[in-house]
């Protein structure tokens, strides 16, 4: 009799324990891909759209491969590490890992503040509410989640609804819209002018600052990681960034239907343009939902790899990061209901994000080479390469973007 029960215990545990690896791999997919699905994603996409109509198709073509490039490095060099980005920087260079949490953490309030505005405003569209009543209730929303017991898990499965939401309603504007589907896979391919600056725009948006981490760190702490789960971390890297891309293609495509109209997008607020134009009043509430979904969970997101970036540093952070956390977005909330807008000091933090993502991936194809941190593993050469094209480019956009807004900011 206890044979037979040893024999189903031991039949069970195996499926309950893949069961509960597969829900964790989808929560770093989507916390990823929900982190890069903000506010600014949503007015980038519709304003380059607006610019370069059909040939932004061959923009997030070239981005989403630079976007691979950059994550599957990070997350495979982490995994086989087993080490967060701040541990792996420290001991690349003793302070570096310091240096980039220090980033993370103020580009990462920086972008909260408006992530948690565009939850207002998500608010405001949805029920009438004021933008900055919206904001505090969303904040509240967010802190919930952390608080509960299960925080991990609620945060996986409240990043993979409000991701589906998303492309869902956003794909019930496109076939309202009725775009020129066949020019815009012609354009991705043969565009009729390259924008280099949009291209490495959207590259920043998707993997930029503390985003491509939230997958990555968020593997780390469900105990995803070593030289076995190397094939596992590889396809979650690479389907994150296909679930932004997806969402990045759909809006592209409804702002295009609208665009190829002649209809004019307003500039004041052009993704909700997009969705009014293009389905009427109907389509404006949608945006409501859609923006509320993509603030939230960047609120989430943007807290959640911010705060990972320091907890290693010292036990308290370790045992309170949750509470860290909290703190982390009743900051952010309070800044852009007192401000309404980020101060100065906020948007030069904000444009130094720009910076991160040549100085993370730089640091971690440095140490994939280095036996103290990955031990036997071997990264592979093409992949140094891919990663090394996207740390060129991001560093003298990220320079540029520094050396130009610096003087605006104290003139």
């Amino acid at each position: 009799m206890n044979m037979e029960k040893e024999a189903k215990k031991n039949i069970v545990i195996p499926s309950v324990k893949q069961s509960s690896r597969m829900s964790i791999l989808l929560g770093a997919i989507f916390l990823m891909a929900t982190s890069a699905i903000g506010p600014g994603f949503l007015t980038q996409t519709t304003v380059f759209t607006q610019q370069l109509a059909a040939s932004f198709g061959f923009v997030i073509l070239v981005s989403i491969l630079l976007d691979i490039g950059a994550q599957m490095n990070i997350w495979r060099i982490m995994a086989a590490s087993e080490k967060r980005a701040q541990d792996i920087a420290n001991l690349v260079l003793p302070g570096l890992g310091y240096v980039v949490a220090g980033l993370i953490v103020l580009g990462g309030l920086a972008f909260n503040i408006g992530n948690i505005a565009g939850a207002g405003l998500g608010m405001n569209v949805l029920f009438g509410v004021s933008v900055e009543t919206g904001a505090l209730i969303s904040a509240v929303i967010a802190v919930a989640i952390f608080l509960v017991r299960e925080a991990s898990k609620v945060m996986d499965r409240f990043a993979q609804l409000m991701g589906i939401i998303m492309i869902g309603l956003t794909l019930y504007v496109v076939f309202t819209a009725k775009p020129p589907v066949g020019e815009a896979i012609v354009k991705s391919f043969v565009p009729d002018t390259i924008d280099m600056f949009a291209i490495v725009t959207l590259v920043g948006g998707t993997v930029g600052g503390y985003i491509t981490f939230a997958g990555g760190h968020r593997l780390l702490d469900a105990g995803i990681k070593g030289k076995d789960a190397l094939p596992q971390v590889t396809r979650s890297a690479i389907s994150a960034i296909g679930v932004a891309s997806i969402m990045r293609i759909v809006l592209f495509l409804a702002a295009l239907g609208v665009v190829a109209k002649g209809l004019t997008i307003d500039s004041s607020n052009p993704p909700a343009s997009v969705f009014q134009l293009a389905a009427g009043e109907i389509g404006y509430k949608l945006f409501g939902i859609v923006m509320w979904a993509a603030a939230i969970t960047s609120v989430i997101g943007a807290a959640y790899t911010s705060v990972s970036f320091i907890r290693t540093f010292h036990k308290n952070l370790e045992t309170y990061h949750r509470w860290i956390i909290v703190i982390f977005i009743i900051v952010s909330t309070l800044v852009f209901v007192s401000f309404g807008k980020p101060v100065k000091t906020l948007l030069l933090v904000g444009s130094l994000n720009g910076l991160i993502l040549p100085i993370s991936l730089g640091v971690m194809l440095v140490a994939a080479y280095q036996r103290n941190i990955v031990g036997d593993y071997k990264h592979p050469l093409w992949m140094t390469i891919f990663g090394g094209i996207v740390v060129i480019a991001m560093a003298y956009m990220g320079i540029y973007t520094l050396i130009t807004q610096i003087p605006q900011l104290f003139s």
